[in-house]
């Protein structure tokens, strides 16, 4: 009798197990059919920069409490710059997310125009923070990176200099290819390089090299353009001599462990404690005035050190995902305007990303750019979570994605922003009109109402 009933247990034992099994094996089959629906690539973005956002600010709370503590008495003081710039940034993202492309188009003129003319005033104004990097504006008391904003304009401004050529059909050789986007990202290259930012040079030159790639530039131009930027990065090297100690101590950072190797050591040491669970929020050593810039520059570090191996490998899952969304998006674009400024915001998040996480784990030299949507720094979030708001705008813009959205009527933000004329890309705009009578789809009440006004 024990036998029986013994075996009995194990038999549904077995059963539960094959049961989960067959359920996960299940699940994994539907996942082409999920990453297939419509709003897939917008609910990526949506999801991952949600997380990324809520995960940078509960780290820049831990990370930076020690240091604010030291510099004005509270340990919350940069916390809270950071939730003001993330409360800022917010209602940015969703304008930016509702707005139709013939104003995402226009955008990027008055935004380089903007830029250009903060770098040239910081030029001149700006302070120094750093090794000697005069990067810094102080407008109103508020002290802003101007190169941050220049990526997002550059972005936006060259994809729509290269749609309206590939619309034109004027992209019949490399002279149409490069002007006037070269001497625009030359500028901007320029200006940044003299307040000795190479960092933020490399993201506009990615941008700059995304854009050629996503209209066909020929590979010999490309490779040009890669060996151009690989000898101004030589030259800027050679003529600083704070940026040949980084290089140097990238290369062996224990030849030189209390000066140019200091902060990669403390990094890696950092990361290496945090084993694979990490100490637990806010049990970072590393932060007690050991590592330098803990709450900017290397917050990978003390995300590892804190939530471990696990927490770093979210941290790059995460981009992941936000790349491959933006790169989804992209590949099912039919605008030239919608693949190209995809590609570009796409490859500047997740390009920079790349380049931090290298500098923090030893496999780039150190360049002073912080982790998008998790270091501190207002300048830094603020401009990120608008070009976030545009892909998220630009994912709604894939045919199925209207289609789809058009099904629902029009959100309570596009019938706010309808009130500015800014709805025509809209389910409720000329668009999405269009787009139900094609489908046979019947219009709400709302749109009926609109519909008869107009």
């Amino acid at each position: 009798m024990a036998v029986s009933t013994s075996v009995s247990s194990a038999g549904k034992g077995d059963q539960r197990g094959g049961g989960a099994l067959g359920r996960g094996m299940a699940r994994a089959r539907e996942l082409p059919q999920v990453l297939n629906r419509p709003l897939t690539s917008y609910y990526l973005i949506f999801g991952s920069s949600a997380l990324l956002i809520a995960l940078g600010l509960v780290m820049v709370w831990s990370s930076s409490m020690v240091d604010s503590y030291t510099e004005t008495g509270s340990a919350l003081s940069l916390f809270r710059k950071q939730v003001v710039a993330a409360a800022i940034g917010l209602p940015l993202l969703v304008v930016a997310s509702q707005l139709p492309l013939r104003v995402l188009r226009v955008i990027g003129y008055p935004a380089m125009i903007v830029s250009v003319a903060l770098l040239i005033i910081t030029m001149f104004k700006g302070e120094e923070y750093g090794a000697g990097a005069m990067r810094w504006l102080e407008i109103g008391g508020v002290t802003v990176q101007a190169s941050e904003p220049a990526k997002l304009a550059f972005a936006m401004w060259g994809a729509n200099v290269l749609a309206r050529k590939e619309e034109l059909k004027q992209l019949t050789d490399w002279r149409q290819l490069l002007m006037p986007l070269l001497p625009g990202c030359g500028v901007l290259v320029l200006l940044v390089l003299i307040g000795t930012d190479l960092g933020t040079s490399f993201v506009l030159l990615t941008i700059f090299l995304s854009l050629l790639w996503v209209v066909g530039a020929p590979t010999r131009l490309i490779a040009g353009m890669i060996g151009l930027v690989a000898a101004l990065a030589a030259i800027m090297i050679a003529v600083e001599p704070f940026r040949k100690g980084r290089l140097t101590s990238f290369l062996n950072p224990e030849a030189d462990p209390t000066g140019a190797g200091y902060q990669l050591l403390h990094g890696l040491y950092a990361l290496g404690s945090g084993g694979v669970f990490g100490r637990g929020i806010g049990g970072s050593f590393e932060k007690w005035g050991v590592l330098p810039h803990p709450e900017s520059d290397f917050i990978f570090a003390i995300i590892g050190e804190e939530l471990g191996l696990i927490g770093t490998l979210l941290v790059v899952g995460l981009f992941g995902v936000l790349g491959y969304a933006g790169l989804r998006v992209a590949s099912r674009a039919k605008e030239p305007f919608v693949r190209l400024a995809a590609t570009s915001l796409t490859a500047w998040i997740v390009v920079q990303a790349m380049v931090n996480i290298g500098t923090v784990i030893g496999l780039m030299p150190i360049t002073g750019i912080p982790l998008p949507l998790v270091s501190a720094g207002g300048s830094s979030l603020i401009p990120t979570m608008l070009a976030l708001g545009v892909l998220l705008a630009l994912a709604k813009n894939e045919p199925a994605a209207r289609r789809a959205l058009a099904a629902r009527g029009p959100s309570r933000a596009q019938r706010a922003l309808s009130w500015l004329g800014l709805d025509n890309a809209g389910p409720g705009g000329k668009t999405g009109r269009a787009a139900q009578a094609k489908n046979g789809s019947r219009p709400t009440q709302v749109q009926a109402r609109r519909n008869r006004r107009r």
